[in-house]
């Protein structure tokens, strides 16, 4: 039990933190970005870190790195397809899940495996 507390202040904080970051910086749409991504990696990492060691994290980490990639093609290519086509969301974002998984699986296979 007292971890999950542990996570909901840390993950408070960070959150709270960067969100503050992002709205120092215009345009203020950065402020999602920054209130939310980084937070979601890094809270969960502290812990990590805490509870199973620095080798553990160092392991871990990479993995971050690579979903965070997968993540940043899908997204580039989500935003070019809804804007230059006017599809809608739901179905763009739904079959861009596999080239998520493509890249992430991908990079995996070439980099960390």
């Amino acid at each position: 039990m007292s971890e999950i507390v542990l996570r909901f202040l840390i993950g408070g904080a960070v959150v709270s933190a960067f969100a503050l970051l992002g709205d120092l910086f215009k345009p203020k749409s950065f402020a999602g970005l920054f209130g939310a991504a980084p937070s979601v990696a890094l809270a969960p990492l502290a812990l990590t870190l805490s509870s199973e060691g620095a080798r553990y994290v160092a392991t871990e980490a990479p993995s971050m790195v690579v979903g965070a990639i997968a993540f940043f093609v899908y997204a580039s290519v989500v935003s070019w397809v809804m804007m230059h086509y006017k599809w809608r969301a739901l179905p763009v974002t739904a079959s861009s899940i596999l080239l998520w998984f493509g890249v992430a699986f991908g990079l995996w296979c070439v980099c960390l495996r």
